[in-house]
């Protein structure tokens, strides 16, 4: 039996951060994962640059049943407090757009930092550890097997993450430890993940894939101004992947194309200086060639000089390019979602600690609550938070 005063379950952002923390804080701390090395989602984020935090950080950019929840958190550990650890670290990192900031060589460094800050505070690690049961003794402490040792301590957390990116390893282990404790999960699905389409309107698109446009994108009342990807899958690139955490199966999502100009403006203008040109080459200057080709056919805009467009006709034109509505049939699925919505209701633990109300020394923290980020940076900031926030109570 091994005896410790925390035990992490989980060597992701969140894990790490934590048993830091309490590494830091002379608690005997130990990381225990299934996975052989820790960070493996931070070390293929941001295509291996690591999107570490925002600028930006605000409470309204997380989808959180209780809206309230994550203050505390990110204001006990900020955005700007992780951005000093970074400079203590001496990587160097840059801001891409709208405040997220990369790593400009690779996000290696950052699992490296945290793994020192680890290592500096004692803190123990055993990978390739399969946990087998977990119970909570008379005494107020926990006891936890595994493939290899038991473990007993006063605090646990649980850093599992969700159901995202199965092929990292993701699992619904915080869930079932979760129900074992009494705990509601609130419905999961995949969030930051793209659309997939009808077969007919798919056909069509997939033609064009790899062509990416400036959009508006709106569903549910919340709209987000990005590029939007064409792939030969569906429908992906930053704009559909933050709309994708508002929408539900069977909501209309309506595209604005042309979102900083006006289509109507700009036949008006045309039909002055040149009524002769054609649809399709009037509509090739503001959208790739292949592209506008596609958009004739689906909107049924017939190619001809714009002086021959009847106002009926532009009308049209005009309502396809800037509402466009479609409907997904689905989203890729956890497969290639960079987060989990849902997961333990919040309503199960102090704001201000992360400790489970009704079981003393239970912290669950990071994608295993229900806590989900914008695309940016903002999920690993909820990470650095709560497990900062977790590691300086456990």
């Amino acid at each position: 039996m091994l005896k410790f005063d925390v035990v992490v379950i989980g060597a992701g952002a969140a894990g790490l951060m934590a048993a830091s923390k309490s590494g830091e804080r002379g608690r005997k701390t130990v990381v225990l994962d299934h996975a052989k090395q820790p960070g493996k989602k931070i070390l293929i984020s941001g295509g291996g640059r690591s999107n570490f935090t925002n600028y930006y950080i605000e409470p309204e950019k997380f989808l959180c049943k209780n809206p309230h929840f994550c203050k505390s958190a990110l204001n006990q550990y900020t955005q700007w407090d992780f951005i000093s650890l970074v400079e203590k670290y001496k990587i160097p990192y840059h801001e891409k757009t709208l405040g997220q900031l990369f790593c400009d060589d690779s996000a290696k460094e950052i699992v490296a930092m945290l793994v020192s800050e680890c290592e500096q505070s004692a803190v123990n690690f055993s990978f390739q550890t399969e946990i087998l049961s977990i119970e909570k003794l008379e005494s107020g402490q926990f006891l936890i097997k595994t493939n290899k040792s038991d473990y007993q301590c006063e605090s646990l957390i649980i850093a599992t993450g969700g159901l995202s990116m199965p092929k990292l390893g993701a699992t619904p282990f915080a869930y079932k430890i979760a129900e074992q404790f009494n705990l509601e999960v609130l419905p999961t699905r995949a969030g930051l993940v793209p659309f997939t389409l009808d077969p007919a309107l798919k056909e069509v698109l997939a033609e064009v894939s790899g062509i990416s446009t400036n959009v508006t994108v709106t569903t549910n009342n919340t709209s987000f101004a990005e590029d939007m990807l064409i792939t030969h899958r569906g429908l992906s690139g930053p704009a559909i992947l933050q709309i994708s955490s508002y929408w539900h199966s069977g909501d209309i999502v309506e595209i604005d194309l042309l979102p900083s100009e006006n289509i109507t403006d700009i036949i008006n203008k045309a039909l002055s200086e040149q009524p002769n040109v054609s649809t399709k080459n009037l509509l090739s200057n503001h959208f790739a060639k292949r592209f506008v080709e596609k958009l004739i056919d689906l909107f049924e805009i017939p190619n001809v000089p714009i002086k021959q467009l009847s106002h009926k006709q532009i009308q049209l034109l005009s309502e396809n390019i800037h509402s466009w509505n479609l409907k997904p049939s689905g989203t890729e699925g956890y497969r290639t979602a960079e987060v989990t919505i849902g997961g333990l209701n919040t309503n199960h633990l102090s704001s201000k600690t992360m400790e489970v109300k009704t079981v003393p020394g239970l912290f669950f923290i990071g994608e295993a609550t229900d806590v989900t980020g914008w695309l940016g940076g903002y999920n690993f900031q909820w990470a650095w938070s709560s497990g900062w926030v977790a590691g300086t109570n456990a």
